[in-house]
This record gives C-alpha cells, sequence and structure tokens, in this order.
C-alpha cells in the first residue's frame, strides 16, 4: 500500500483548519444572506445552510470549537466520535448540533478526496 494512501486518505485531505476557512468565506455577506434564506424551514432555522454560509456567531462558536482541540483530534477530526464530538462543544460552549453538523461534514469531505 502507497505510504500516502492511509485507508483511503490521500496527502492532500483537507486540515480541519483550512475546512473550516473554506466555510467561512461566505459568513456576514449578502450572498451568505441569500444562501441561508434558501434553506430556513418554516421556523426560520436553517442549520445545515450553516455549512455553507455560517452567521458571525455560528462561525466563531465553531472557530472556539477547533481552537480548543488537541492537534491528535486535529490531526483524526474525520475519525472522533460522537461522544469526543459533544465534549468538545459542551468544552467550548458551542452548539452541539452544529459542531456536529460541522464535523460531520468535515468528515463527509475528507472522505471525498481522492
Amino acid at each position: 500500500m502507497d505510504e500516502g494512501h492511509e485507508r483511503g486518505k490521500s496527502r492532500d485531505t483537507i486540515s480541519i483548519g483550512q475546512y473550516l476557512e473554506k466555510i467561512a468565506r461566505f459568513s456576514g455577506n449578502e450572498y451568505g444572506k441569500l444562501v441561508r434564506d434558501q434553506f430556513q424551514d418554516i421556523d426560520g432555522a436553517s442549520e445545515l445552510a450553516m455549512l455553507a454560509a455560517p452567521t458571525a456567531e455560528e462561525l466563531e462558536q465553531l472557530k472556539r470549537a477547533v481552537a480548543i482541540m488537541t492537534p491528535p483530534e486535529k490531526q483524526n477530526a474525520h475519525r472522533l466520535t460522537d461522544e469526543q464530538v459533544e465534549r468538545i462543544a459542551a468544552d467550548a460552549k458551542t452548539d452541539p448540533a452544529n459542531f456536529a453538523i460541522f464535523m460531520n461534514a468535515y468528515a463527509l469531505a475528507c472522505k471525498g478526496k481522492p
């Protein structure tokens, strides 16, 4: 097996920090607001839109959670258990559902790399 491919993981897999930067690009701008409005449910919630255009508050919460992760947690973020994700969210005082959505999307992004 090629050293660069550990269980299908490529060397060019996006880091958790890079992924956070990627989803931050539409935070707080008009395009991001348009995307969020399109994804809103009847109650005005738009959890999945958070991945395309997080609000400033959601982005700050995600940054806080990623910042407190240990280096091994960051390195293996795509493999964290639900319990680990819940603990990190609680320690960072972030919305656990949004952090779980973010982490699941990150894991899927890692699997999607060749």
